[in-house]
């Protein structure tokens, strides 16, 4: 791999196993230093573990590579603000945030309880926010005293996000949070030097292992479609400099697949400059929806 992130500061978050840890070496073989950070919860939250991600700072150092860890909550807006000075204090400046980090609490919507929510909810949205938001802090400060700023934020969504996923209620309303987000975050924060795009990968990890098991497994022979490792490359080209003219976009990646979400946008419509009667709003929705591609599946179904 060229040096395509060479002297780029990068803190990515969940980075400890699955898909945050392949994208902290591809970054750091890619010429980047990199803060490894992971809490090293099970994969339904519990616990914390800081053996995870030191075990990749480990293999980075011993690659020639830089890179420190950080066991911090990601959704805990004191720590990300410490993180950031941290990596300020440790590098010198910070190019990055990948935000990564999450779990799953997968329960049919009907018997998804408050915490069970309200944890997946944290980790996901909260998580993408906190940290987000004390880069974009420093970044939009040190852009405002003159300083030339080019940064980047990658968000993770998922296919759950995009189209919803049968017994992933909370897990799938989070991502589409990260959506929006993301959206909101590159309108914001493009005139600071900034950045923002999301991917939506699919590829094995502890939590999608769990849920595909099948579509999940190694193949015997061939090109493994679901190795993490597939994701990476589009991560450390976001981070680079040759991605400072694309930003507010959502990659949906798998494999060597790369696709481009093409967004919300305004469907099939009617308007008959009137107000409706309510009598007549069923036959025009018939029609709109006869006319409308259809929507892709939701997963599990």
């Amino acid at each position: 791999m060229s040096l395509l992130c060479r002297d780029r500061v990068v803190i990515v978050t969940g980075a400890g196993g699955g898909l945050g840890r392949e994208h902290a070496l591809a970054l750091a073989a890619a010429g980047a230093r990199v803060v490894v950070n992971d809490l090293g919860t099970s994969n339904h939250g519990k616990g914390a573990d800081e053996s995870a991600a030191q075990a990749v700072v480990s293999q980075i150092i011993a690659s020639g590579g830089q890179a420190f860890a950080n066991a911090d909550d990601v959704s805990d807006s004191a720590a990300m603000n410490a993180l950031v000075a941290q990596t300020l204090d440790t590098f010198g400046s910070l190019h990055a945030v990948v935000n990564n980090a999450g779990f799953v609490r997968d329960r049919m919507f009907v018997s998804n309880s408050d915490d069970e929510w309200e944890a997946v909810m944290k980790v996901h949205l909260s998580g993408h926010m906190a940290l987000s938001r004390a880069a974009a802090n420093w970044w939009r400060a040190q852009a405002k005293a003159g300083s030339p700023i080019d940064a980047r934020i990658i968000n993770t969504s998922s296919g759950a996000g995009l189209r919803g996923s049968v017994g992933q209620s909370a897990y799938s309303a989070a991502k589409a949070g990260i959506l929006a987000l993301t959206l909101v975050q590159a309108a914001e924060l493009g005139r600071y030097g900034v950045s923002v795009n999301a991917i939506a990968p699919a590829a094995r990890t502890r939590m999608t292992e769990a849920v595909f098991a099948s579509m999940m497994e190694r193949p015997e022979t061939g090109f493994d479609r679901m190795d993490p490792a597939n994701i990476s490359p589009m991560v450390v080209y976001l981070v680079s400099q040759d991605s400072r003219s694309v930003s507010g976009r959502v990659f949906e990646l798998e494999g060597g697949l790369i696709a481009l979400a093409d967004g919300w946008r305004r469907g099939a419509s009617v308007d008959q400059d009137k107000r409706w009667d309510a009598g007549d709003v069923g036959a025009a929705v018939a029609k709109l929806i006869a006319e409308q591609k259809p929507a892709e599946a939701v997963y599990g179904t």
